[in-house]
């Protein structure tokens, strides 16, 4: 499993660092363009312009320049996220916010571009440590609200906070996981207000 933190080459300097954001960019408009499961570094590097070895000075992999892509494509649902939440204050609405916007984000980036969303597919499915780290962000930002429904006597105390906060996630799920979002298309817009809803009155104390 790829990790960047344990990749020396991104531990160099600002012109190195320079150079893997341009081979990051160019990548994302290839795979845009062709697709991430038909592309090879071989093709990747001639469409660039730098040669594959060069590629391989910066990244491991075809799947370790996948992950940095869909790492900035989780990184912004993330910051839409918790911008979302952080317009309202009372915790019910934070998770109404929370739902909606998560939603919203997954279905607004995996609709874009459905070259890309093969990459999204790869990254669920393979368990990619990027998709792990989202998945941990999310169910954080969850824990929090929770959290403060709990001091604010809004949610109810009994359930463990791992157990709930969990659950919550799971309840999410479908419109998060890739391979489960293109089947709930049809349910875009109501699912929000309906699963927050349920959720809510689950919580009640």
């Amino acid at each position: 499993m790829y990790d960047e933190n344990n990749n020396p080459t991104l531990k160099r300097g600002p012109i190195e660092h320079e150079v893997r954001d341009q081979i990051v960019a160019a990548a994302t408009e290839h795979f845009s363009r062709y697709g991430y499961d038909k592309t090879t570094v071989s093709d990747l590097a001639k469409s660039i312009g730098f040669s594959k070895a060069y590629i391989y000075k910066f990244f491991p992999s075809k799947q370790a320049v996948g992950e940095s892509i869909c790492a900035n494509c989780l990184t912004k649902i993330v910051d839409d996220v918790e911008k979302a939440v952080a317009e309202v204050e009372l915790p019910a609405e934070k998770l109404r916010q929370m739902f909606k916007e998560i939603i919203q984000a997954s279905f607004r980036l995996y609709s874009q571009d459905r070259k890309l969303y093969e990459i999204a597919i790869s990254a669920a499915t393979d368990r990619w440590q990027t998709t792990l780290v989202f998945e941990k962000q999310i169910q954080s930002l969850l824990q929090e609200i929770l959290q403060e429904g709990r001091k604010t006597g809004d949610f109810e105390r009994k359930t463990p906070l791992d157990e709930m906060s969990k659950a919550i996630y799971l309840v999410m799920r479908p419109y998060i996981h890739p391979l489960m979002l293109q089947h709930s298309f049809d349910y875009i817009e109501e699912a929000p207000i309906q699963l927050s809803n349920l959720i809510l009155r689950s919580l009640a104390p």
